[in-house]
C-alpha cells in the first residue's frame, strides 16, 4: 500500500502534468503557424529570447545568488539534449499532423525507464512496465503505424524523444539540488546562443501580427518545463513520464478542430487504453 503522503505527492503531480499538456498544446500551435516563415533555429531563438526576459525578472525578484549551480556541468549537458529534442521536436511539429508528433513522441516514457536506472538508481517495478506497454499499445491502436511513418519528420520525432527522456532524466536529478527556476534560468542561458548563431544565416524578422505567437511559444514553453520540474519535484521520473500520454488524445482533437485533421475512431479506443494505464500508475504511486 502506497503512503497517504506520497498518494497526495503523485496526485499533485499529476496536475502539474495537466499543466503541462495545455503548455505543450499552446507552444504547438504557435510553432505550428510560425513554422511557415521561420526557420526551426530561429523560433528556438525566439523561445529562449522571450523566455530570458521573463527569468530575468523572476531572478531579480528572487536573489541572484540562488543562479549559482552546484551542478553547471550537468546543467549544460541537460540543455544540450534538451535542445536537441526541441530541435527534432519543432521541424516535425512542421512537417505531421499533430497526433502523429504527439504518437511518435510517446515512446519517451520507455525511454525515461530504460534513462531513470542507471542514472537515478530508480527500480524497474512490474507494474510501471506493463502502465507503460498499456499506454503504448494505445498509441499503437490509435496510429496503427505502416511504412508511412518512417519519413524525415518521423525521424526527427523519434530523436526528439531519446533526447527528451535523457532530458527528463537529468531534470530529475538536478531537482535534488536546484531550485526549479535555477533550472529554468541555466535553460535559457544555454540555449538562447544554440539558437542564435544557426539562425543568422537566414534570418526573418517577424512582422506585428506574429510577435503574440512568438510570446505565446516563450511563455508555454517556460510554463510547461516549470510543470514538468514541479511534477518531477513531487514524483519519481517512470511515475510522472506515463502521464504524459494523454497529450495524444488532446493533440488530435486540436488538430481536428484547428486544422481540419482527420480524427480516426481507433483515436478513442486507444485514449481509452492510454487513460486506463495512467490511472493505475497514479493510483500504484
Amino acid at each position: 500500500m502506497t503512503p497517504t503522503g506520497d498518494r497526495k505527492n503523485v496526485f499533485r503531480a499529476s496536475l502539474w502534468m495537466v499543466g503541462t499538456l495545455f503548455s505543450f498544446g499552446a507552444m504547438a500551435l504557435s510553432v505550428r503557424e510560425l513554422s511557415d516563415t521561420m526557420s526551426t533555429f530561429q523560433l528556438l531563438f525566439f523561445r529562449s529570447f522571450v523566455g530570458l526576459f521573463i527569468i530575468g525578472f523572476l531572478v531579480w525578484r528572487s536573489g541572484w545568488q540562488q543562479m549559482i549551480s552546484q551542478q553547471l556541468g550537468l546543467q549544460i549537458l541537460r540543455n544540450v539534449v534538451h535542445y536537441g529534442g526541441q530541435f527534432g521536436w519543432f521541424v516535425g511539429i512542421a512537417l505531421l499532423p499533430l497526433a502523429e508528433v504527439f504518437a511518435i513522441e510517446y515512446t519517451v516514457p520507455i525511454w525515461t525507464l530504460i534513462f531513470a536506472i542507471p542514472i537515478l538508481g530508480e527500480r524497474l517495478s512490474g507494474i510501471r512496465v506493463i502502465v507503460v506497454a498499456v499506454g503504448f499499445v494505445g498509441v499503437l491502436v490509435i496510429l496503427r503505424p505502416g511504412a508511412e511513418i518512417l519519413d524525415i519528420g518521423a525521424i526527427a520525432v523519434l530523436g526528439a524523444a531519446v533526447c527528451y527522456a535523457l532530458s527528463h532524466v537529468l531534470t530529475k536529478k538536478l531537482a535534488r539540488t536546484e531550485s526549479t527556476l535555477t533550472i529554468l534560468f541555466y535553460m535559457t542561458i544555454v540555449q538562447l546562443p544554440l539558437g542564435l548563431i544557426p539562425s543568422l544565416n537566414a534570418w526573418y524578422w517577424p512582422v506585428a501580427a506574429e510577435w503574440p505567437l512568438i510570446v505565446i511559444v516563450g511563455v508555454s514553453a517556460l510554463a510547461a518545463h516549470y510543470c514538468l520540474t514541479s511534477a518531477f519535484r513531487l514524483a519519481d521520473a517512470s511515475v510522472v513520464a506515463p502521464m504524459d500520454f494523454l497529450r495524444l488524445p488532446f493533440a488530435a482533437v486540436v488538430g481536428a478542430l484547428v486544422y481540419s485533421e482527420p480524427v480516426d475512431p481507433f483515436l478513442f479506443a486507444g485514449a481509452g487504453l492510454i487513460l486506463l494505464g495512467i490511472i493505475v500508475n497514479i493510483r500504484s504511486g
